[in-house]
């Protein structure tokens, strides 16, 4: 009896095993295509029954591999319909990981629809073959409008860094105001608070160099005559962005469709980065030397944490590591090396004639960080002789005193003469 349970023990282990491996849903697989749908925007807001409705949806690939061939597809539930059966699904292609795409589509809300909030849903699958993945999403419609006056307008807009590099990530946060200066307003001789609403707000980028990596902010509540409110958005700059400005779109959705809005957000990017110059001859003479560099922050905004790394074979540095800190723009900073031969290194103990240098520059951008490295820089090693040198050194004293003694004894006897 004890002899069957130990083979039967084994073998129920290894029929749980061969399950679980077989039961592990395709989702689950490590590194993975998952796609991420969001509603970026809905004109108007909120819907108006019987009129259509654009919706503009963001799929965005948050998994670890690439999607080979996107579909997303909307599944329209009453009051809302397509304005054609045939763009329920729209093909995105292609979308790395990282990467988001934008589609519209244009549902139409019965006439005969009840205000308030419907559920619709969408679909999305990264490929033909493979399964739909669905979530459902809430929409406001309705006749009525916010009677508020208050117009929300562009203050203030911050990013951080200032100006980006390709490949940073960041944020962008702007200050919207409510530009109204008193309680009331008097129109038609009607009265109306000067309250703002600010139901939605989105920032969309314009082009795929930048990738915003927030959802919509929604329901913000009432801004009072002259109150702002911060909205702030993260932001993520492609490694193969152009320099210049980049525009992005803020679309805000106010009191009703009348104050809706959309203004540009500039955002800058800029490659440039911290250079090293040499700023005197680079030479180990009889094996030692001080070398000296210029650092220039050639960045239009400011680098934290910049430090200068040198490196060569068969040299040793002090410090190993220069650290500067903070640098502005246009900044200019000397700094200086001392370079030792360690002969160690060389099998036969010769230093060689010409050493090969690379400095390597490690800066912030923000909390991006980065590094750039300048190469092929050379080192001249000169052997001086101290010996030969101490030796001229003595001749030429003593022809110098011999001349000095010769003029002594000259005069001397011009005197004796006399």
């Amino acid at each position: 009896m004890t002899k069957l349970k130990n083979q039967i023990i084994p073998f129920v282990l290894f029929l749980l095993l061969v399950s679980s491996i077989f039961t592990t849903p395709v989702s689950a697989a490590v590194g993975s295509a998952n796609l991420k749908v969001t509603i970026i925007e809905t004109n108007p807001y909120p819907a108006k029954i019987g009129e259509y409705l654009n919706l503009t949806l963001q799929v965005e690939n948050i998994g670890g591999d690439r999607a080979e061939n996107v579909d997303v597809e909307i599944v329209p539930q009453y009051p809302f319909s397509l304005d054609s059966g045939s763009n329920a699904i729209k093909n995105i292609g292609a979308l790395n990981p990282g990467k988001t795409a934008t589609k519209e589509f244009y549902l139409f809300v019965d006439k005969n629809a009840q205000k308030g909030v419907r559920s619709f849903d969408i679909r999305t699958r990264p490929s033909k073959d493979s399964p739909w993945s669905e979530k459902s999403f809430d929409l406001r419609i309705g006749t009525e409008t916010f009677d508020s006056k208050g117009t929300v307008e562009l203050e203030e807009v911050v990013s951080d860094p200032k100006v980006f590099m390709p490949g940073d990530r960041g944020t962008v946060t702007v200050t919207l105001k409510n530009t109204a200066t008193t309680p009331t307003v008097t129109i038609d001789g009607n009265d109306y608070d000067t309250n703002a609403r600010i139901q939605s707000a989105v920032l969309k980028p314009l082009s795929d160099e930048i990738n915003v990596l927030d959802s919509p902010y929604e329901e913000m509540g009432l801004l009072g005559p002259g109150d702002s409110i911060k909205l702030t958005f993260n932001v993520k700059v492609a490694e193969v962005a152009m320099g210049g400005t980049h525009n992005l779109e803020l679309a805000i959705e106010g009191n009703s469709f009348d104050y809706n809005s959309k203004k540009n957000i500039p955002l800058k990017v800029d490659s440039s980065n911290i250079k090293v110059i040499p700023s005197k001859a680079l030479q180990l003479i009889n094996g030692k030397s001080t070398i000296e560099f210029d650092v220039a922050n050639n960045h239009p905004n400011e680098l934290n944490s910049v430090s200068i790394k040198p490196e060569a074979e068969g040299v040793k540095f002090y410090p190993a590591e220069y650290f500067i800190g903070p640098m502005d723009p246009d900044e200019l900073f000397t700094i200086e090396f001392d370079a030792v031969a360690d002969n160690s290194s060389d099998s036969n103990g010769d230093t060689p004639k010409v050493i090969n240098m690379t400095l390597s520059a490690s800066y912030g951008n923000g909390v991006n960080k980065h590094e750039n490295t300048v190469s092929n820089l050379y080192i001249q090693s000169v052997e001086a002789n101290p010996e030969n040198s101490s030796g001229m050194f003595v001749v030429g004293l003593l022809i110098l005193i011999g001349i000095v003694a010769g003029v002594f004894i000259y005069r001397k006897k011009i005197q004796n003469k006399k």
